[in-house]
This record gives C-alpha cells, structure tokens and sequence, in this order.
C-alpha cells in the first residue's frame, strides 16, 4: 500500500498522583488516564527518507524534525524490525500541543500503528507497547486508549472497566506549558513545604465512579498533583477552573502539566451548556467538547 492513516485521541488525566523525587530525577506516578474524543490524525506514506510536516492546531509550534516524536517512533519501529525503512509523516493536529492532553505521544502512538501497517511488518500490540514504553510515559496510553491506571512512570498499565460515558469541556489557553518545569515547579514548591510526599495511590472512589459510571461522584474525586505548580506558572488558570466550577461543572482540574483546563459535565447538553457559558466569560482562548472513553489509534 502506498499510505495509512491512523486517527488517536487525546487523554485526561482524573487522577495524577506524583510520589517522592527519585536518585534518577524521575517521579513515581499513578496515572489513571481516560481517553476523549479530541482526535489528530497520522497519514505514513512510502518514502526513501524520514520527514514529517504538521497543519492544524498550533502546527507551528510542533518540530517537523528528529525532534518530532513520531519519527522518533517510526525510527524506534525501523531499528526494532531491523530494516532500512523510509516514510513520510503527514500529522493533522486538533489535540492541543503543550496542552497537558499528550498530543505529542498520540502523534507518535499513531506512527507506531501506521508505519507497522504500511511496512506490513504485523507486529502484535505487546511488540509496539514496548518501543512505546521507551518513546515516553505517556505513549503506551496512547496506543492503548480506553482508560487505564499507569504507574512507574505511567507506562505500566491496567485498563480499568468504565460504566459509561463521561461528557468533558476542555478550556484552551493560550501557548503551552512546559512539562519538565512543571515537574521541577512541583519539587521546588514540596521542597518549600518540607512535607514528606506519601508513595502515589489510585484512589479507590475514583475508580469505584468509573466502574460505576457515575459522573457526580467522579468529578469529586478529579486530583491532579501537578495543579499546585502548573497554577503558580500560570496563575490565571485559577479563575479558569473558578469559572468552569461557578458555572456547574461537576469537577474541575488542570489536565496533565497544563495549562488545558478540564471540566466534567453531567451530561452533552451541559457541557455544551457549560462551554458556552465559559466562552462568554472570556476564560480561555477556545472551549471544545468531547467524551470518553473511546478507543485507542484506528486505521482510517
């Protein structure tokens, strides 16, 4: 074939815990990750060399080079078949970039299926995960989709049996956060404190309401251990998520490292509702509306 196109959705997080700064510099996590209908698109086309171009959402802010991490991923892909591979990477964005919602890593979960797709190498999802787990944490969700509990670094995973659907407005800012300085703002501020920061847990409530599908109880349970610093980095996410609560959402917390903000609605009507009860408020840059779960990356 001469090119695959492959759809992957974005993530929230519901719940981030971050355990205590390890010798390494890295974090032991609990993720509980739920992915929602905000989708880019991969198309890998047959090609001598490697390259990768990007339109849409904030494409100028995405490199189009080795940086990219979805030629990062068709590399790891080539190098693990042991082949010379070549492909062409076209990415459509609408999941923000530098938003908190690992765009970069559904870009390159993305790849990972395409490219496996279109060099007809049939690799099974086991084989793909683990080139995923060495791409970054949050790539194995991506490939994975649906909702799951990540720890290590988040790309141990257990999905997790959901109840129903959950219905999210998400609230864009404008630019993007940096996800090393949101980690780094998070031990400087625990540092400060002088605290000692308990071994990271999945909250059983949280998980007893997504069993359940019972969205009123979700949305208390919603913790996100990066909010602290990724609100003092941008301090005017804090009247964000006071107007997405003021206006009824049922939770509401900083979605990963930032600066998306995630509210959860009760159900489509409300949270379009609520979205556009946000927008004349004059809170974010753009609102948009979508639920979860769904599936992880498809062919097209």
């Amino acid at each position: 074939m001469d090119s695959v196109t492959v759809r992957v959705p974005a993530k929230v997080n519901l719940q981030l815990a971050v355990g205590p700064l390890r010798e390494d510099g890295y974090h032991d996590l609990v993720n509980v990750f739920h992915a929602v209908s905000l989708f880019d698109e991969v198309t890998a086309a047959a090609e001598t060399g490697m390259s990768v171009r990007v339109e849409g959402e904030s494409a100028d802010q995405v490199p189009e080079d080795g940086d990219n991490l979805a030629i990062r991923a068709a590399v790891a892909l080539a190098r693990h078949a042991g082949r010379s591979y070549g492909v062409s990477l076209a990415i459509r964005k609408a999941i923000p970039v530098a938003g908190g919602m690992a765009g970069g890593s559904a870009d390159a979960a993305a790849a990972l299926v395409a490219c496996n797709e279109l060099w007809g190498l049939g690799l099974p999802l086991d084989d793909l995960m683990e080139i995923a787990a060495d791409l970054g944490s949050d790539v194995p969700f991506a490939l994975l989709g649906g909702t799951a509990v990540g720890t290590g670094r988040g790309e141990r995973l257990a999905p997790l049996e959901v109840g129903g659907t959950f219905h999210w407005v998400f609230a864009l800012a404008d630019g993007g956060l940096s996800t090393a300085k949101v980690y780094a703002e998070c031990d400087r501020i625990r540092a400060a404190d002088g605290l000692p920061v308990p071994e990271p847990r999945a909250a059983e409530p949280l998980l007893a309401a997504l069993h359940a599908g019972d969205a009123e109880a979700l949305g208390a349970q919603l913790t996100n251990d990066l909010q602290p610093a990724a609100l003092r980095l941008r301090p005017s996410l804090a009247a964000t998520l006071e107007a997405g609560r003021a206006h009824g959402a049922l939770g509401a917390l900083v979605s990963g490292s930032g600066p998306t903000c995630a509210f959860l609605a009760a159900s489509a009507e409300h949270a379009e509702e609520l979205a556009a009860a946000l927008r004349g408020a004059g809170v974010a840059r753009e609102l948009l509306t979508a639920h979860g779960q769904v599936p992880g990356p498809a062919v097209v």
